[in-house]
């Protein structure tokens, strides 16, 4: 079974920063694109960054500048961070990571794989 976890999430004043850590576990053998979404309350969910086994990166026009997504990959595992840098109170949300097209060793394809999430609160 694939899993995600995530850490690092927490409170940090305006200005600060925060680094998010998610790792695939479950006998990975290949994931084609990792990322993170976040929901705000009341709102919909989006996506704040995502980054292909490649290395290509996409960001959400509100991060663009200020967060920094990379990616490690190692045998039966893969790990995406997500730097975070100058929040806002507008980044308030919980941060959710995703696996596209996860391959796991005995063959099997996850379409897709969701974290449980981790809370960021942006708050003087």
């Amino acid at each position: 079974q694939v899993q995600l976890v995530e850490s690092g999430g927490g409170l940090v004043q305006p200005g600060g920063s925060l680094r998010l850590s998610c790792a695939a576990s479950g006998s990975i053998f290949s994931i084609n694109a990792m990322g993170w979404y976040r929901q705000a309350p009341g709102k919909q969910r989006e996506l704040v960054a995502a980054i292909t086994s490649g290395g290509s990166t996409n960001y959400a026009d509100s991060v663009k500048g200020r967060f920094t997504i990379s990616r490690d990959n190692a045998k039966n595992t893969d790990t995406v961070h997500l730097q975070m840098n100058s929040l806002q109170p507008e980044d308030t949300a919980v941060y959710y990571c995703n696996a596209l097209e996860v391959s796991v060793v005995a063959g099997l394809v996850y379409p897709e794989v969701w974290g449980q999430g981790t809370l960021v609160t942006v708050s003087p």
